[in-house]
């Protein structure tokens, strides 16, 4: 039972011996805090990040350390902001990294690579990575509740993760969501708060409801610990392509911090020696509804406007992204891009990754997709590259989207002639779209 008030003061953590991190650094300002529960610099308001000592890194890791670790995202554990050596493992990570090679033919590419978090565990998108740092972290600072501001994946995760670490659950989404995604939510039996209002007003809330009550919200006061996860994306594409770098990533903008932690991964392992140094272009996707970052690339602004999100692609919905312009930054030194589609676009992209690869993504794989098709056609992607696509989420969660722009069954009587008959109606379409789509 969740209490109606749960503030806490956390007590300071001494760091045990051969700890990775003991600080939070502003990005802004540079000012340093103890590792609790904070999120903001108290002097210029700039986000807190974790900071690492990565001599002490290098003396811990080798290649052969991480291959014997578990096979989840904690074989990374000192890259992770987090003390214990007991972590929450639910089997979090190391996904397939498919070589592609029929969607690869279709676009003309030579050396594609689909990194598939639709299959992560537990509930089938990245944000179970990020989840499974920050509920960690929220044990050791001492909550007893934990709390997200959600377009759906991250309550998905949330509370599948509270559930098994045995942590009261509160989570927030807006009122619209996908009916998938709000039941992947209440089979874990939290309290769910469906808010009339989109993500933005439900992140301003849940702002104000972590001042009054003191829980845990990952993605507010956990954050700094909570971004950390989406490192792992990074080191487990370096392991999985033999400790190399792609040349290029292409992944879904919302927040941006996924963007943003995928390129200090890549640094990471440079730095303390595990792959070899290379630059790394990233290609960032959003949504013609919903796409402050990419206007900005666009108009080659230093700045993010917000905006009022309207796009089939909710999960990646974030009008006021709160590290857009970190992932505007990287697209920039990169020599990277950032392009919006149409929702219809988007459609196109999930069910060109199905047909050609036999993966079904949700609206912001196929937001991903899009993009990578749209930047090969505008020469700004060269199909020679080894380039990774990130998708970060399963299609099982946003049927609606396609609803209506799939095929029907085909309804038989149980006789052959009847099979027959719709056999040949069957092909005789299929003949008829592809001479459409040869005009």
């Amino acid at each position: 039972m969740i209490q109606a008030t749960e503030l806490h003061t956390h007590s300071h953590e001494t760091p045990p011996n051969g700890a990775t991190f003991d600080k939070l650094k502003c990005k802004e300002c540079g000012a340093e805090y103890e590792t609790k529960a904070i999120h903001v610099c108290e002097l210029c308001f700039g986000p807190l990040e974790v900071k690492y000592n990565y001599d002490e890194i290098r003396r811990q890791v080798t290649r052969e350390t991480i291959q014997a670790g578990p096979n989840s995202i904690w074989r990374y554990r000192p890259f992770l902001p987090v003390m214990t050596d007991n972590p929450i493992d639910v089997g979090t990570g190391m996904t397939p990294l498919v070589k592609s090679n029929r969607l690869a033919r279709r676009l003309g590419m030579k050396n594609l690579y689909i990194k598939n978090d639709a299959v992560n565990m537990p509930t089938l998108s990245f944000k179970d990575r990020v989840v499974s740092v920050a509920l960690t972290r929220a044990k050791e600072l001492g909550f007893t509740t934990v709390s997200c501001a959600s377009t759906g994946n991250l309550a998905n995760s949330t509370a599948a993760i509270a559930a098994y670490a045995g942590l009261d659950c509160c989570v927030f989404i807006p009122s619209d969501l996908e009916a998938g995604k709000v039941l992947g939510t209440l089979i874990y039996n939290p309290t769910l708060m469906s808010v009339k209002g989109n993500y933005d007003q439900v992140n301003r809330l849940c702002s104000e409801v972590a001042n009054t009550h003191g829980w845990g919200f990952v993605n507010i006061n956990l954050r700094p610990y909570y971004s950390e996860g989406s490192k792992t994306l990074a080191y487990e594409v370096a392991e999985q392509l033999g400790w190399q770098l792609p040349d290029r990533i292409v992944a879904p903008l919302a927040s941006g911090s996924l963007f943003t932690k995928i390129y200090k991964g890549f640094q990471e392992f440079i730095q303390v020696g595990l792959v070899d140094e290379k630059a790394v272009r990233f290609t960032g996707a959003q949504a013609d509804g919903c796409s402050p970052i990419a206007s900005a690339f666009r108009e080659g602004r230093d700045f993010i406007k917000p905006v009022k999100p309207n796009t089939v692609a909710k999960s990646i919905a974030i009008g006021n992204p709160a590290d857009g312009i970190y992932a505007l930054e990287v697209a920039q030194k990169t020599n990277g891009n950032i392009e919006s589609v149409t929702d219809a676009e988007i459609i196109e992209g999930m069910k060109l990754l199905a047909e050609t690869e036999g993966i079904f993504t949700e609206t912001a794989g196929g937001t991903t997709i899009a993009v990578l098709k749209k930047s090969l056609e505008a020469g700004k992607i060269d199909p020679d590259e080894t380039t990774v696509v990130y998708i970060t989420g399963n299609g099982l969660k946003t049927q609606e989207a396609v609803q209506g722009y799939i095929g029907e069954p085909l309804t038989i009587d149980p006789k052959l002639e009847s099979f027959e008959r719709a056999l040949e109606r069957s092909r005789t379409l299929d003949r008829l779209e592809w001479q459409q789509v040869l005009v």
